[in-house]
Order: structure tokens, then sequence, then C-alpha cells
């Protein structure tokens, strides 16, 4: 976790200060800023190998992601952002998101964007891997839609994200990790418009009771699409479509479980002990290399390569 203050540097450079941290922090961007001389800002970082989490607030500014800078400087990943107070204003793909409290969107950096707002706004803006959305939404293309926040499963999402960042001095990297996973899940439904009154709530209640199921039962090599449907009274067919709406499948949904189990047993000193092979057959993989092209394929990098990085 890491703060920044423009008050840290004299007034004539605290815009080029402003521009190098938010670059540090999400990616290359133009910046038009309201007033060029004692600029006022202040974010504050979280950060895992996998999430960030950066709260920030400052002087009326202007963020535009050019195509060139697409082209030059190319990031698919996803940002949600969330204001806290004033008035935001997204444009993508031809879309245009006011945000207010109780609203937020996501929108990709794979795309051209602007993004402005004046004094008054403070905000939330949580990073996400691409293949974190890709996947569960089946898409690569923008959402700069606004998502409501204020009832159903957007204000679950809300408080997730604000308790996140006013918890950031009491949470562990893995625990950091495990509630960001939580929040890009709720976030997938949400966009999906899994909280519409007319979504199937029956198929709703499936796939909120086979992810649980399969989130407690990873670690079971035996854990398959059928088992589950077993030990719920379900049938098979019935899973397959709950998961289907949201881009998923049974044998997928458990594989990403247990690439998550590994990810943050790797992480946990506890488990510095265990070897690569123990901790894929304690995880429900038949083998080290099963788990190892399956890790690098999900997380870029392979489990031994996670766990000397995290050390």
């Amino acid at each position: 976790m890491e703060s920044v203050r423009t008050g840290e540097v004299g007034a004539r450079e605290r815009t080029d200060f402003w521009s190098e941290h938010v670059v540090s922090f999400q990616t290359p961007l133009d910046f038009r800023y309201g007033q060029s001389e004692a600029f006022r800002g202040e974010m504050t970082r979280q950060r895992s190998d996998v999430y960030q989490l950066v709260s920030w607030n400052c002087d009326q500014i202007e963020y535009v992601r050019t195509p060139g800078l697409v082209r030059r400087e190319p990031d698919d990943a996803y940002r949600l952002v969330l204001p806290v107070s004033g008035e935001l204003v997204l444009r993508q793909d031809d879309q245009e998101a006011r945000l207010t409290p109780g609203t937020a969107s996501l929108l990709t950096l794979g795309a051209p964007f602007e993004l402005a707002h004046d004094a008054s706004m403070q905000g939330i803006i949580l990073s996400i891997p691409s293949q974190e959305i890709d996947g569960p939404l089946g898409r690569k293309a923008p959402l700069a839609t606004g998502l409501d926040l204020t009832r159903g499963l957007g204000r679950v999402v809300d408080s997730m994200v604000r308790s996140l960042h006013e918890e950031r001095d009491h949470m562990t990297g893995t625990q950091f990790d495990a509630v960001s996973d939580r929040i890009v899940e709720l976030l997938c439904m949400l966009a999906a418009g899994d909280d519409r009154p007319d979504a199937p709530g029956h198929l709703r209640e499936v796939e909120a009771m086979v992810r649980r199921h399969v989130r407690e039962h990873a670690a079971d090599p035996t854990l398959t699409g059928s088992s589950v449907a077993r030990d719920l009274g379900w049938s098979l067919r019935q899973i397959q479509l709950a998961l289907q709406r949201v881009g998923t499948t049974p044998r997928d949904l458990i594989r990403e479980e247990r690439l998550r189990l590994v990810r943050d047993r790797l992480r946990c000193t506890d488990c510095a002990y265990l070897t690569i092979t123990d901790l894929a057959h304690a995880c429900g993989f038949s083998s080290a290399s099963t788990l190892s092209t399956a890790f690098r394929r999900r997380f870029g990098m392979s489990p031994r390569e996670m766990r000397y990085g995290s050390r």
C-alpha cells in the first residue's frame, strides 16, 4: 500500500508529479488540467500481483486514452470506476455515462476513452485483469454503461469495494485477492444483467449454489459436474444451463476454483513446505504438470515463479 500527495512537491511541479504517478498506477494517458498552477490531488493504492484498488481525489481534470496510445501501449485490462462523491463523465465506444455515487462503470483500457470530473469528485477504481472479465462475460467489448449500485446485487458490490478500501490497513495480500475475486464474480453477474426482474430466478439460484459448492469442495479430486449435480439434487443439464448464462461450464468453474486455491496457498507462508506436486494433489489436480500448464495459462507464470515472486 502506498499514498501520494501533490503537496509533497512545489506548486509548479504538481501536474507533472500527478501525471507521472497516474501513469505508473494505471496506464499511459494524456492529461487535460483545468488549472495548471497549485494543482491539488492525492491517491492511495492497494495492490497485489493480481488486483489493484486506488482511491483518489483531485482538482478538475480530464484523462484521455487516445487511439495512438492504445496502439503504442496496448493494455487489455479493465477498470471498475466508482464515484464516492461528485460526478464523473466517462465516454467510450460511442457511449457516455454520467456517474454519481450509487453508480459505476466498467471500462477497458484496450479501447480509447475520456474520463473527466471537477474538483468535487472523489472516487475508487479497481483494476481487473482481462481474463477475469472476458472469460465469464464471453466478450472483449468496452462496457461504459452505468451500473446501478443502489439496490440488490449492485449495492452488495458497492459495499464490498468500499469496505476493501476502508479495511486496507487490516488485510493481508491473500485476503485482498480473495475479496477482489468475489467482487469481480458479482460484478460479472451484475454486468450480465442478473439483477433484472425478468432474469430467470431459478437459474440464478442454481448458479449461486453451484459456485458455493465448488468453492467448498474444489480440493476433492473426484469433483465433476455430475458429482455436483448429484450432491445438490439437480440435473447436470440444469447446472450447465445456469453456468452457460454467465459464460462458463462446470469443468471450467472447477478448474478456476482449484487454480485460485493453489494461488492462495503459494502465497501462504504456512504452506511453504509443500512442493508443487504436493500442492497439485492437495488442490484436486492429477499431477504437477497438469497444474503447471493450467496455472501458466491462467496467471501468466508457473506456480514456482509465483511462489518465489510473492516471497
